[in-house]
């Protein structure tokens, strides 16, 4: 596919204007579980509020400027966390306390989070579709990287993956329902967030009104327990002012606004959703000049990166597309270019993403309560099971899936068996029995690519509250070693 680059600079303008004006006109209402009746701005003219929506995506542009696309990952982000973002609210503070105690990702958003369900990864992911424009598989990819982190595996990652392939898409597509779609694609068809989105659809074809398609959502999602800020219902409240906005900018953003519950949220991804869809031209000259090109962070770490960051929409748009296409060529599959000329997108791109399986590929390698470690050749996942604790002398199960990278996948363009022997390193107190060799092949139409295996790790007398083992994986014939630093809590 081809994209005008000048077409592609409108529309991620578009998405960060729609983005701070969405989330200045919720702000005043955040956390309201009622029926809101709002229709414009509470906030004073030229000045935006502040919002970790945008804040964030920031420190992730700083990253991939930083770090490159290829070493962008959620242990990447993990310590980008620690350093330049404050707040140690709900899935935040517990997503950084469970790294810096050694848990890698997604461990660190599962553990001992009760809020693994709510909104704070789906709010920050129109950085990766900006970078991956009409690459929906790239924007999940590095989506799921962000939110496993604070997430885990739960709703808040799967809503994260829906609203950025929905938003990668929007670049390509000319109507929010094939962008849906697409976004339906790169989730589980039995997740809540899935079931929540086609509620949406449901109750619209039985002619119910906005107000009684938010009822329908809060009431399917009361179980979840997280109140005004979980994610499959404020997702779905987005969708609601999508779909009854009919395309208009003004009577989107409201809706979704006085469904409730987290209203700067739900606003500022209606804003950049239509933003990215249609341009500057889908957003009023009204509401352009109220808002000003200005962003006011408010969770960033300034005194460290503050010379660093963007200060206006325009400044954020034209780093943002300056990377673009670097991001898109380090891709395993490089078929998007952003250059002169007019789009060239084939009629049937909506097909060739929902049956892309790569697109769902991120989601279906998470495993709960796990950590993954990413090298060159393979790739590693440590399951815990139900918990990384361990008591004096007792004995835990750890099972370790080995995946050899597709050819896709591959830095080298091409897949390969590999021997691998297994040693583990930093054990004082602990012992590790299990398979110190693996033969792993390459993924054909007969073979998964993949080995699980399963160790046994007894503990010692004496347990420290922190316990770091490390797997040590020589991989025959290569010089990179690969050490996956496993953490049990005493």
């Amino acid at each position: 596919m081809k994209l005008n680059f000048e077409k592609y600079r409108d529309r991620v303008n578009a998405c960060w204007i729609g983005k701070n004006i969405g989330g200045t006109m919720g702000t005043p209402y955040e956390g309201k579980r009622e029926i809101l009746d709002i229709h414009g701005f509470a906030s004073k003219p030229g000045e935006p509020l502040p919002n970790d929506d945008l804040d964030l995506q920031l420190v992730w542009l700083h990253a991939m400027e930083r770090v490159g696309a290829q070493a962008l990952n959620a242990s990447v982000l993990a310590d980008y966390w620690e350093q330049l973002i404050t707040p140690h609210w709900n899935e935040y503070g517990i997503g950084k306390a469970n790294a810096r105690r050694g848990l890698l990702p997604p461990l660190s958003g599962d553990y001992n989070n009760n809020w693994k369900h709510s909104n704070g990864a789906w709010i920050r992911t129109e950085i990766w579709a900006c970078l991956c424009p009409a690459n929906p598989v790239a924007a999940v990819k590095y989506a799921v990287e962000d939110a496993m982190v604070d997430h885990g595996t739960g709703e808040g990652t799967v809503a994260a993956a829906f609203v950025a392939a929905m938003q990668s898409a929007a670049f390509a597509v000319d109507n929010i329902d094939d962008a849906i779609r697409v976004g339906l694609a790169a989730i589980p068809k039995d997740s809540r967030m899935a079931k929540s989105v086609r509620l949406v659809y449901e109750c619209r074809e039985k002619g119910m009104s906005p107000i009684e398609a938010r009822n329908a959502v809060q009431q399917a999602n009361a179980d979840i327990g997280d109140g005004w800020f979980e994610a499959p219902s404020n997702v779905a409240y987005a969708i609601i002012g999508l779909l009854y906005g009919e395309g208009d900018f003004k009577k989107s953003m409201i809706l979704a606004i006085n469904c409730g519950d987290d209203t700067d949220c739900t606003g500022a991804t209606v804003g950049a959703t239509l933003g990215i869809l249609g341009g500057m031209k889908a957003i009023p000259s009204d509401w352009q000049e109220y808002i000003g090109d200005r962003i006011i962070t408010v969770s960033i770490a300034m005194g460290i990166v503050g010379a660093k960051m963007p200060k206006t929409c325009t400044e954020l748009t034209e780093r943002v597309v300056a990377l673009a296409p670097s991001v898109l060529k380090a891709q395993f599959r490089d078929n998007v270019r952003i250059g002169a000329g007019e789009n060239e997108i084939p009629d049937d791109v909506v097909e060739k993403y929902v049956n892309d399986h790569y697109l769902r590929a991120p989601l279906e390698r998470l495993v709960p309560n796990s950590i993954i470690v990413d090298s060159l050749f393979i790739n590693v996942t440590v399951m815990y099971g139900d918990t990384p604790e361990i008591a004096p002398l007792e004995e835990k199960k750890l099972k370790i899936r080995f995946r050899n990278k597709s050819w896709q996948e591959s830095n080298f363009g091409q897949s390969s068996p590999h021997n691998l022997t297994l040693r583990w390193l930093g054990c004082d107190g602990f012992t590790v029995t299990g398979r110190t060799a693996v033969s792993l092949i390459h993924k054909t139409s007969h073979h998964s690519g993949e080995v699980e295996i399963e160790v046994t790790v007894r503990a010692g007398e004496t347990v420290a509250p922190v316990n770091r083992l490390v797997l040590e994986v020589v991989n025959e014939g290569k010089a990179q070693i690969t050490y996956v630093p496993v953490t049990l809590l005493g």
